[in-house]
């Protein structure tokens, strides 16, 4: 390609926009554009590229395409602004100027990369092209000027692949083939009898790239294109495109990146890692992103490309033995780590190019790490003094707090499994805890087997972006290549999924769904488990126990001056509790699970469903005996037996409770919940209470609803049924009666569900003050209790005002609000529910996270309205919404008391509501 390519190159596609707009923004020789700052305009790439440009880092020169750019793209049929051709050609000439290269020029060629990024870091799921520039004539000139003809041929192949792939579409067909390039490689390397990519030599790297491009052909009936404007120009629109690949839309719903966003793009010049022993490439963390400790984490491959290491094509090499491989770069490169760490204030993930010995610096990006890495990482920083503890609560996702508490492998059982000849070989640890599944070798076989709820793992060669879905699905990921820093390792702990990389002893065969191990034979669907702290994979599954945090905590088997984890964790919990306002309750029906919810740091029970406690032991019978009575005299005899069973339910909660407030909810389900529907179990029914198996079944089919969600439950069994309300009143006051007076401090609060109309509130109003009353004169005991109800059908929001005048406090039930609110039925919307995401009629499932403008205006109407009437009443929420972030910063905002979540959702519930206040704050 001569100088004259420029006139030659195929223009891309423009419409107007305004004149003196600035889309490109110059990076390079110690100065730039733009700056750390700016990540929603030149993405977190770009920005972070221009930041350690100022502060003198050694980054390759280039220049960023901002978001503004992607955003024109869009919404212009993916078309340019007008002006971008100029801005970008004005950035070409300043980059030949400072590289004293040319783009185009065979004599002194400029090779660049065009790479995506996003405002917040989407590791791997957007599309990178490395070497373009290269075509047949300038790799003919680079082979016999450089005196390396290898590297030259061996960069060559590796654009031809990339482009072919990115820009011209070449790609795998069907869930079982292997990707089409990397078969061709398999191909040739299998003719020449070369392991590895390095074991090609020029003339056989020659030779693939014919093959790569036949290959192209074949697929597109294209050449491959030879100008490199033409090449740059066909490498930026995918680059965009990939914005909206499906990968990158699936990762963007899973961590609620908005759409509206858009990615920017980077063209740089390119280093070289792969000129011989003299070059490596590698990513590396300043902190160990597994665990937290604070110690040069990462790797690198010599002789590569940065792609290899993410890819995990080649297994790589630990970072500490850099030092000696090349020292001199080794003490660079921790040099620039402590800057990075010094200037970011946060754990940081970058890659590394040393191109004949010199480094350079090609991105820096806060690193993803698991929830223990984050804990650990954020207290030992404060530790430290680069940042404060309100930065340390900000700063670890509330949601991965889950992991923290998730289980280990029971250290007993795994060692009965190694005993038995069940381990089967090792790995890195590349993703800690522990997890077993059936084993499923494609993505798509895991989103169907974990769909019809199997617990599944996921074991590939190597991931890439495309197997994003099937890695969500799964418990854990298993790769035989790949290193800490591949694609699975980065992705599964962002995700929080345990990962064992680079396995080496693994062959996997996809087509035949079968993966061997050292003779060992694992099929599709067989169980493995992984351990992802230790590295280790066994056959079979392993039992597990429970973390650290849960052993101090809840089992008591753990010292806590024994627990680093635990230590860190509370630390962090008592910053939380600091600065939150809101109170976090949790959702109990049994004492050992209030007790539980104690010990995660709750402070009341929002909700305690009454109807769990029919189902234990023979219970069920005098709860049928009462549904099958004929009489309310015969209801009442059978009440009377269910009637000391509560009574002591109730005291163990208020027991484990010790004054915090406990919300119990009155009967809600339809009673024929309660009745068997099988003929077996109606006889042995009907013989246990005496009775007929016919009147058992006519009972049944009398209480059949359509729709029995909206049907006789709730406070409307009550009205038809007063003595039901009477018993569970007496019940829970007797309880707080007896508690009270062992000397422990209750606070009942008896909520009266599904209320739309402030009558029907009214009359059960009556039963528990008349019956709480009369339990009081008989004990000769007063106790303070309140009454409120659950707001969970739209009318209760609606006409709050009315109802507020009886209740002393509002409860959302946030799960029946969202059915009745959205018209969806929880346990049927998963047939169109994820294709509703995909489409983004809803940005998140419902009833996972607050519908905050369709639920959450009723919920404030409500607010509003109660508030109105009753200025000090106490609002709450109660649904399982109350242990999800954003709907507990929702909570937060509109001015409620308290949420209430599951016990082990209770911590996160905490750190959520004070990073709301900071959030409140900034």
């Amino acid at each position: 390609m001569t100088k004259s390519s420029k006139k030659s190159a195929a223009k891309p596609r423009t419409t107007k926009a305004p004149a003196s707009a600035k889309y490109v923004y110059f990076f390079g020789g110690g100065k730039a554009d733009g700056n750390g700052s700016q990540k929603p305009l030149l993405g977190g790439k770009g920005a972070n590229l221009h930041e350690m440009t100022r502060i003198g880092l050694p980054v390759p020169p280039g220049f960023t395409i901002t978001t503004e750019v992607c955003t024109y793209y869009y919404t212009n049929k993916r078309t340019y602004p007008k002006q971008l051709a100029n801005q970008v050609e004005t950035s070409l000439v300043r980059l030949e100027a400072l590289t004293g290269k040319r783009f185009g020029d065979k004599d002194n060629p400029l090779l660049v990369s065009v790479r995506s990024g996003a405002r917040d870091s989407m590791p791997g799921m957007m599309d990178t092209i490395l070497n373009l520039g290269l075509n047949d004539e300038v790799v003919e000139s680079l082979a016999q000027k450089s005196g390396n003809p290898r590297w030259a041929w061996d960069s060559y192949r590796r654009f031809v692949q990339m482009y072919g792939d990115v820009v011209m579409g070449v790609q795998k067909i069907g869930r079982d083939e292997h990707e089409p390039f990397d078969e061709v490689m398999d191909e040739l390397k299998q003719k020449v009898g070369a392991k590895q990519d390095m074991d090609l030599n020029a003339k056989q790297l020659r030779e693939l790239v014919a093959r790569f491009k036949d290959l192209i052909r074949k697929r597109t009936g294209k050449d491959f294109p030879q100008d490199p404007r033409e090449q740059l120009w066909g490498a930026i629109g995918p680059v965009f495109g990939s914005w909206n690949n499906d990968r990158a839309i699936v990762y963007r719903r899973k961590y609620g990146i908005p759409h509206e966003w858009g990615t920017a793009v980077n063209v740089q010049t390119m280093v070289f890692g792969n000129l011989g022993d003299t070059s490596a490439t590698g990513v590396a963390f300043t902190r160990d992103p597994a665990t937290g400790e604070k110690v040069f984490y990462g790797e690198y491959l010599i002789n590569a490309q940065g792609e290899d290491v993410v890819a995990g094509i080649r297994t790589p090499q630990p970072i500490a033995k850099l030092n000696d491989d090349m020292p001199k770069a080794f003490a660079e490169l921790n040099k620039v780590r402590e800057t990075l760490e010094s200037r970011f204030r946060d754990m940081q993930d970058f890659e590394f190019t040393i191109e004949d010995h010199k480094l350079y610096m090609l991105q820096t990006r806060n690193g993803k790490r698991t929830g223990v890495a984050a804990v650990r990482i954020a207290v030992e920083m404060v530790d430290e003094k680069l940042i404060d503890w309100k930065t340390a609560v900000a700063r670890v996702p509330a949601d991965s707090l889950t992991q923290v508490l998730a289980p280990i492998f029971d250290r007993n059982d795994r060692d009965a499994a190694v005993k038995s000849g069940r381990l089967l070989c090792k790995g890195l640890a590349a993703g800690p805890g522990a997890a077993s599944g059936r084993v499923v070798f494609n993505a798509e076989d895991a989103v169907e087997r974990a769909h019809r709820g199997e617990k599944v793992l996921l074991a590939r060669i190597e991931t890439s972006p495309e197997d994003l879905r099937g890695m969500i699905a799964a418990e854990g990921i298993l790769t035989a290549r790949g290193g800490v820093s591949s694609h699975a390792a980065l992705v599964a702990r962002q995700m929080g999924k345990v990962c064992v990389a680079g396995a080496a002893d693994i062959v996997i065969d996809y087509r035949a769904r079968v993966m061997q191990v050292k003779g060992h034979t694992i099929k599709e669907g067989d169980y493995i488990s992984i351990d992802g702290t230790l590295g280790e994979v066994y056959e079979g599954q392993v039992k597990t126990a429970p973390s650290e945090v849960v052993q101090v905590l809840v089992d008591k088997s753990l010292d806590p001056k024994q627990s680093r984890t635990y230590q860190q964790f509370a630390k962090l919990m008592s910053w939380a509790d600091k600065v939150r306002r809101l109170d976090v309750r949790t959702n109990a029906d049994q004492p050992d699970q209030a007790a539980n919810a104690i010990a995660f740091g709750a402070t009341g029970i929002g909700l305690c469903r009454t109807e769990h406690m029919f189902f234990e032991g023979d219970r069920i019978y005098a709860m049928r005996e009462m549904i099958l009575a004929e009489t309310k005299e015969a209801r009442e005899r059978a009440l009377a037996k269910l009637l000391p069973l509560q009574r002591d339910d109730f005291a163990g909660i208020f027991r484990e409770m010790k004054g915090y407030p406990v919300t119990i909810r009155t009967l809600d389900p339809p009673l024929h919940e309660f009745l068997p529907h099988d003929s077996e179990t109606q006889r042995a029914t009907a013989h246990r209470l005496g009775i007929s198996p016919e009147t058992v079944a006519a009972r049944v089919q009398a209480l059949h609803e359509a729709n029995p969600m909206l049907g006789h439950r709730g406070c409307r069994l009550g009205i038809t049924y007063p003595e039901i309300t009477e018993m569970q009143t007496r019940a829970i006051i007797e309880a707080a009666i007896q508690v009270q007076s062992e000397g422990i401090k209750v606070k009942p609060e008896i909520m009266i569900v599904l209320v739309g109309f402030a009558k029907e509130l009214q009359n059960q109003l009556e039963i528990v003050h008349r019956v709480a009353k009369q339990v009081m004169e008989e004990k000769k005991t007063r106790i303070s209790y309140l009454v409120g109800t659950m707001i969970e059908i739209p009318r209760g929001a609606l006409c709050a005002d009315e109802i507020a005048k009886d209740a002393q406090f509002f409860s959302f039930g946030t799960n029946d609000l969202t059915q009745t609110t959205l018209g969806m039925s929880r346990d049927d919307s998963g047939s169109f529910l994820p294709h509703y995401q995909e489409l983004e009629i809803v940005k998140n499932n419902p009833f996972a996270s607050i519908d905050q403008d369709g639920v959450g205006q009723l919920m404030q109407i409500a607010i509003e309205k109660g508030r109105k009437t009753r200025p000090d009443i106490k609002l709450g929420i109660c649904g399982e919404h109350g242990g999800d972030p954003a709907s507990v910063e929702f909570c937060h905002r509109i001015g409620l008391s308290y949420v209430s979540c599951s016990p082990f959702r209770v911590p996160v519930a905490r750190l959520a509501a004070a990073q709301a206040v900071l959030k409140d704050n900034e």
